[in-house]
């Protein structure tokens, strides 16, 4: 009988700083490889996907910023996959935008489960991220990232790969 996955729906945030770097959490896949992927978490029961975005991004950065800050999902992915508990999960995430006014983080409000498998953080400029060979999700941040920079915000979410 084939494994039922959990659905767990998440908001992450594409944090750009003043010099247009993107930042991205690093962790390990247990093989030795790393992977990079943008603050943000999984959404509490009762919680709105721009709630759960705006806690999620003072737990893990810092940044305080009304729900108002965020403006609306400018994209969206989904993926199957094993957390790194074993758990068989759905995850389906929504991605907001917001431009920070510097790059120093306050890592301090991470849970212990946060702290337990982000290995760092690092500012990435758009051609850092274009040339890594370390898989970064999700897949097409770059072009995104780019295009939300010259002020162009989709009138409906993009649909990204997870990779």
């Amino acid at each position: 009988m084939a494994e039922t996955p959990v659905w767990r729906p998440t908001a992450r945030v594409f944090v750009v700083d003043p010099d247009d770097r993107v930042l991205l959490f690093s962790s390990g896949d247990g093989a030795g490889r790393t992977w990079w992927f943008t603050p943000g978490g999984g959404v509490h029961r009762g919680e709105t996907v721009l709630s759960a975005a705006v806690r999620e991004l003072a737990e893990e950065t810092g940044f305080v910023y009304a729900e108002d800050d965020l403006g609306p999902v400018v994209a969206t992915s989904m993926g199957l996959g094993r957390w790194g508990n074993g758990q068989f999960l759905l995850s389906a995430h929504s991605y907001f935008f917001l431009r920070v006014p510097h790059p120093e983080l306050d890592t301090d409000g991470q849970e212990e489960f946060e702290r337990s498998y982000i290995t760092g953080h690092r500012w990435w400029t758009l051609d850092e991220v274009r040339a890594a060979t370390e898989k970064i999700s999700p897949a097409g941040l770059a072009d995104l990232i780019d295009q939300l920079l010259r002020g162009d915000v989709p009138d409906h979410p993009i649909r990204l790969s997870r990779n």
